[in-house]
């Protein structure tokens, strides 16, 4: 049996799944128990706008499914992925979900972004199946269920030292924001960024862009009118590099800074000269000294060909390991039992730093902040909750 089931959904062939979906309601997904191999789902953008997340998502998964398989599996049995894609589109989430249940999963891996991830929340919790997100940081995300964890911060805290870093390092007393006003990742981030700037410094002016967009001279325009001394912009990374672009271009050349939905290696493509030397709060820094983290990298590199992993692939490497230590405490791929055991998870050694889960099924970890600098980003600072 291939370990890697990769079933891609095509946009215009989604239905079945829903069908196949409603016939098995209330499936326990224990047929993984008398095969020879587990069966895990995963869904993600493999394409559209944010395919990169998806792509690095899938690529640390990938990884931690062979590390784990060379080392004789969990239970002693295989880790077989099941991957579906959902272009980055909510609706297409729910029938990528819908589909991997009906696979008979025993967990879900993703997704990464956070609007993906309240839509798909709901049909694992549903079905008592866990979801585990590497990197949804939206607050609202582990709130549809018991069922529902993620590996990564949430918002709270992104948004808490993109302000604290705003203010402590880059000594700013007024900050702009221009964020994505239908996006939870953005509006999450700006609602907690705004209450701890405002705690110092003050917010002068807001601007609203939509994912898709491609002209923000008007928003921009107004922005510098109010001369702030950071422009905050909670978005995607295909937004913020031409946003950078538009903005220098209007004499705009404050820092520009923003959360880990720039973290892709598009965003310096994207930006080029117009972001260099911007900054953003992510989830793991590939140059930072640490062994657990060059051990990772190191092994990245070798499996695909010489990239540096990101930080969505370190996060999503953790969220995979950590399922797996936990359907391995667990002893049983019952879907009970697995998240009892994801709840009990406490200082598992990530290469994104040691990972609890909290009472809340979010963890508490550090983040970091990185700077574009060329066509890579460097490690600036850790900040610990």
């Amino acid at each position: 049996m291939n370990p890697f089931n990769r079933q891609l959904i095509p946009a215009l062939a989604i239905a079945s799944g829903i069908c196949c979906a409603v016939l098995l309601t209330g499936c326990k997904n224990n047929k993984s128990a008398k095969s020879s191999f587990i069966r895990i789902g995963e869904y993600g953008s493999m394409t559209g706008a944010t395919a990169t997340f998806g792509v690095s998502t899938d690529n640390g998964i990938q990884l931690a499914t062979e590390e784990i398989n060379a080392k004789g599996g969990v239970l002693g049995k295989s880790i077989e992925i099941d991957l579906q894609d959902d272009s980055g589109q909510p609706a297409q989430a729910t029938v990528a979900v819908q589909k991997l249940l009906a696979d008979n999963v025993v967990a879900v891996l993703g997704e990464a972004s956070s609007a993906n991830s309240l839509v798909g929340a709901p049909v694992c919790q549903s079905h008592k199946i866990p979801m585990v997100s590497p990197s949804s940081i939206n607050s609202a995300v582990t709130k549809v269920g018991d069922y529902i964890f993620r590996t990564c911060f949430i918002d709270r805290f992104q948004g808490t030292v993109c302000a604290r870093f705003a203010a402590q390092n880059l000594h700013a007393k007024t900050a702009a924001i221009f964020t994505d006003s239908k996006s939870d990742y953005s509006v999450g981030l700006t609602k907690f960024f705004v209450q701890e700037f405002s705690k110092t410094g003050r917010i002068v002016a807001t601007e609203y862009y939509h994912q898709g967009d491609s002209d923000f001279r008007p928003q921009l325009t107004r922005l510098k009118a109010s001369n702030p001394d950071i422009i905050f912009i909670p978005g995607y990374y295909t937004e913020a590099g031409n946003i950078a672009i538009q903005a220098r271009s209007l004499g705009i050349y404050q820092p520009l800074l923003g959360g880990d939905g720039w973290d892709s290696p598009k965003l310096a493509e994207i930006g080029k000269d117009a972001i260099q030397h911007c900054y953003f709060s992510t989830h793991y820094a590939p140059d930072k000294n640490d062994p657990r983290s060059q051990k990772f990298v190191a092994a990245y590199k070798k499996r695909f060909n010489g990239q540096i992993p990101d930080a969505l692939t370190a996060a999503a490497y953790d969220a995979a390991n950590v399922l797996f230590d936990a359907i391995k405490r667990a002893g049983s791929t019952d879907s009970a039992k697995i998240r009892d055991a994801l709840a009990a998870t406490k200082d598992f050694p990530g290469v994104t730093g040691n990972i609890t889960i909290n009472k809340n099924r979010d963890a508490v970890k550090p983040a970091v902040i990185l700077q574009v600098r060329g066509n890579a980003y460097k490690y600036i600072a850790t900040i610990k909750p």
